[in-house]
């Protein structure tokens, strides 16, 4: 399992030290939370201390470290990894490729899709026809990157009336993967999307009274669809590919919209 040259440049009690800072903790903090001395915190993240394979996985449980970043920390350290990354469509994974499928079969006529960390489309169900329809096609070509299909001046950004606010939601949510992984594609991405036109959603106009989450709003055939979503994850994952695994379900949020989607 590789790691980035970034990561494998670098001994592990710096990584744990970036990690610690990430997430804001002390080094009494995170002591306190560890059940570790401060002392031997301090000698593990200046190199004095060589920390063994349950520490890292003790102090990476405390710092919610990402299973694959995980690894990372035990392959800087010179132990072999814990975590595996099964492919979706191994047969051990054939319970969770029905669950997924269910998911989504069971959510039509509304837009359903999975994703995995980098926003990259693992699976769909037929009403993400309602977006997808609007995308240039080489933008679905696989592996196609949803925040890419949304914002690119040829996906679906021209046909978002509020883009500039659901532009500014989806770079948010991005900027906080980048800080959750620590992962330079992620970063590339980010840097990607703002180059695309569209404002970065502090020019959106103020949300009005009693709104309680960020609307999708898609002009299609005429008609404003406007849309809220949830996200699911799969709980206590011990497999890479299902902790990075998550679906994201659209609902109608107007009468309008889910008279307009149950019409044949």
């Amino acid at each position: 399992m590789s790691a980035p040259a970034a990561v494998r440049s670098r001994p592990v009690g710096e990584l744990l030290r970036q990690w610690r800072e990430r997430r804001r903790l002390s080094q009494l903090e995170l002591s306190l939370r560890a059940e570790v001395s401060t002392r031997h915190l301090s000698f593990v993240e200046t190199g004095r201390s060589a920390p063994s394979r349950d520490l890292i996985l003790q102090l990476s449980e405390h710092l919610d470290v990402p299973l694959r970043a995980r690894n990372w920390l035990l392959l800087a350290a010179g132990f072999a990894p814990v975590y595996g990354e099964t492919a979706l469509d191994a047969p051990e994974m054939a319970a969770v490729r029905a669950a997924v499928r269910q998911v989504l079969t069971g959510h039509e006529p509304y837009p359903a899709v999975v994703i995995d960390r980098a926003w990259q489309l693992v699976d769909a169900n037929a009403s993400l026809a309602l977006f997808t329809d609007l995308v240039a096609p080489h933008l679905l070509a696989p592996p196609a990157n949803v925040l890419r299909a949304s914002l690119h001046p040829e996906g679906l950004a021209p046909h978002i009336v509020n883009l500039a606010e659901w532009r500014g939601h989806l770079l948010g949510r991005l900027r906080r993967n980048v800080e959750t992984f620590a992962d330079p594609v992620l970063s590339d991405l980010l840097d990607e999307l703002r180059g695309y036109p569209g404002g970065d959603g502090h020019d959106a106009e103020p949300h009005g009274a009693g709104e309680i989450v960020i609307p999708l709003r898609v002009r299609r055939d005429g008609r404003e669809l406007v849309f809220f979503s949830t996200v699911a994850t799969f709980g206590t994952p011990l497999d890479i590919t299902l902790a990075e695994l998550s679906i994201e379900s659209f609902y109608p949020a107007t009468p309008e919209t889910a008279a307009a989607l149950h019409t044949p």
